[in-house]
């Protein structure tokens, strides 16, 4: 099907909008037709599968916007135009056919020009809203739609498609006239006269899968909505948060970012939940939040977080917001152990999941970094490599989750207990090794353990060339089940308990028993929140993967760069001062 471009003015509106996330969202796609060079489809709405989805899931116009008030909710809803005569001719039109009460009247957006058909309307017991209402709840007490003989909008277009009757004034005439061709041309105008593009990549998608986009954006925003104050971001990481909880509300695109406990609370009540990183909660903040039956949700990063460490000031790509507590903390169910524990992680989510953990493989993505070349660890053939990852010492997941084992060096002990015979090798922390958190070992005290200190390199090729991942809570022992790797836990992270470990403290309510897609499906598709750093849109983890191959997005600041020094600098000091205190230790010892 073929069609002559037509003049901006004269084109067919646009079904599927993008949500104003930010000021400069790309389209979802691009009309190539006006209304009336429309080939009405023969399909009737119910009969055409885009038209399915789209009335299930409710999207399409401005679903986003607020829903009208209960008074605007009448039977007969009247689109005008943007021209102010046509539009008091519509009104004329409708008044003659309908009584007052029965009728709510959509106007473009706020203009002077409009005021006295709007005093006009009011008066007599007529509803006014906007044209950017949220559509589907303006349909709900629908019956008829009555619009421009000239011009059809999104709102009219949409009510079309949920079946109402389209009546039309008729060109020099106050009489309505029913269009019997508008359903079909909305079909079309869906389903086959809009070119759809992929917002991240700018590929061409069809009709159904830019109403699954807006369906998971839809969800996002609900999400969002529910969250008034962000507590305890830095401020390097603000703008990212601000686009993470991003609410296509213009009056309020964001929530307002507090730091302490009474200002939070006071700027939450009434108007939504708290959402606080969980490692800088305020003092009281819990007791006067449920005080003031104020929610509070715990965020931190996602697995699949940034191409850098986030103690390098290198903001996240991905974060998790917990209701329940936090996915770290075994004492209670986080909302990530519930959806595994009660999800029904169906076959099209393991499908995807499964999908995506080969990506994940093959472009050797962990949570900081992708690709890179496996390190030589020099392990005799025929020897089983056991990888031991090194945790930050005061890190929450340690504390909570780590069964009373006190840090690395400890674990060590324990590995080299239970594997004697295996080639053990020590992987410290990433942000132990930069020097930004605590947790350095001494590297002759950990050789008196391991066979191998590994620091070179990403995580991902170094998990490929071993055999097992013995680990206290690390994520390591996540992306090491991907790969197909025996984990052996001697804590109590999040993957542990389900069928997929050997666990050294299991946890007894943890007995469902779960695959390796299905574990992926709830921890990677469906407890994170992921942004496209390039479009700032709201992604899968797929986009984000994508991403981590374009370096300019993760190119360091000048912050970034200091903070680098600072960590090389406070590594280089802590290393002096053990020489020192191991020469003093050695001259004291002396005879």
């Amino acid at each position: 099907m073929s069609f002559s471009p037509p003049s901006p003015a004269n084109r067919a509106p646009l079904l599927l909008q993008t949500p104003p996330f930010h000021a400069s969202v790309p389209l979802l796609g691009q009309v190539q037709c006006s209304w009336g060079d429309l080939t009405p489809s023969y399909d009737a709405p119910a009969d055409n599968d885009a038209v399915r989805s789209l009335l299930a899931t409710r999207t399409g116009g401005t679903f986003w916007a607020p829903l009208p008030p209960p008074d605007a909710r009448r039977a007969i809803v009247v689109c005008a135009s943007g021209d102010p005569a046509r539009a008091t001719a519509l009104w004329t039109a409708a008044r003659n056919a309908h009584e007052v009460e029965r009728i709510v009247f959509s106007l473009p957006e706020p203009d002077i020009r409009f005021q006295p058909l709007t005093q006009c309307i009011r008066a007599v017991g007529g509803a006014v809203v906007a044209s950017s209402v949220n559509p589907w709840a303006l349909f709900d007490n629908a019956a008829d739609i009555i619009c421009d003989a000239d011009e059809i909008g999104t709102l009219a277009a949409l009510g079309t498609l949920r079946d109402l009757p389209v009546w039309r004034n008729a060109a020099g005439s106050l009489d309505l006239i029913r269009d019997s061709t508008a359903a079909g041309r909305a079909i079309t105008l869906l389903d086959h006269a809009t070119r759809y593009r992929c917002p991240f990549h700018g590929t061409p998608i069809t009709a159904q899968d830019a109403i699954a986009l807006l369906d998971e954006w839809q969800q996002i925003i609900m999400r969002n909505r529910s969250t008034a104050v962000c507590v305890g971001m830095s401020l390097w990481k603000r703008r990212r948060i601000a686009d993470l909880f991003a609410t296509a509300n213009p009056r309020r695109p964001f929530p307002v970012f507090r730091r302490g406990t009474a200002g939070a609370v006071s700027a939450a009540r009434g108007r939504g939940g708290i959402a606080v990183w969980s490692t800088r909660m305020p003092p009281g903040l819990d007791r006067r939040a449920e005080a003031a039956t104020v929610p509070v949700a715990r965020v931190e990063d996602g697995f699949i977080r940034s191409a850098g460490l986030g103690s390098g000031l290198l903001p996240p790509a991905s974060i998790i917001v917990d209701t329940r507590g936090v996915y770290y903390d075994p004492a209670r169910p986080s909302d990530l152990e519930h959806l595994l524990a009660t999800h029904p992680l169906g076959p099209d989510l393991q499908v995807r999941a499964e999908k995506l953990i080969a990506c994940i493989v093959a472009g050797g993505v962990s949570k900081y970094a992708h690709g890179g070349a496996a390190p030589d660890l020099g392990a005799p053939p025929g020897r089983r490599v056991v990888l031991v990852p090194g945790q930050v010492a005061d890190d929450l997941s340690v504390r909570l989750g780590g069964a009373g084992i006190a840090g690395n060096l400890e674990l060590l002990r324990r590995v080299r207990a239970a594997c004697p015979d295996a080639f053990i090798v020590y992987r410290p922390h990433p942000d132990v090794d930069a020097g930004h958190r605590l947790g350095a070992i001494p590297e002759e005290q950990v050789l008196t353990l391991a066979d191998h200190v590994c620091r070179v390199g990403a995580m991902a090729p170094l998990l490929d060339i071993v055999d097992e991942v013995h680990t206290l809570t690390s994520l390591a022992g996540f992306e090491a089940l991907m790969r197909g790797k025996a984990v052996t836990t001697y804590g109590q992270p999040f993957y542990a308990g389900w069928g997929l470990t050997q666990d050294h403290a299991p946890l007894a309510r943890r007995t469902r028993r779960l695959t390796i897609a299905q574990l992926a499906a709830a921890t990677l598709l469906l407890y994170p929140r992921y942004i496209d750093p390039l479009t700032r849109l709201p992604c899968g983890p797929e986009v984000l993967i994508s991403r981590f191959g374009m370096p300019s997005l993760w190119r360091p600041t000048l912050l970034m760069r200091l903070r680098r020094h600072q960590g090389a600098f406070r590594k280089a000091a802590n290393k002096g001062a053990q020489s020192v205190f191991r020469t003093i230790a050695a001259i004291w010892r002396r005879p």
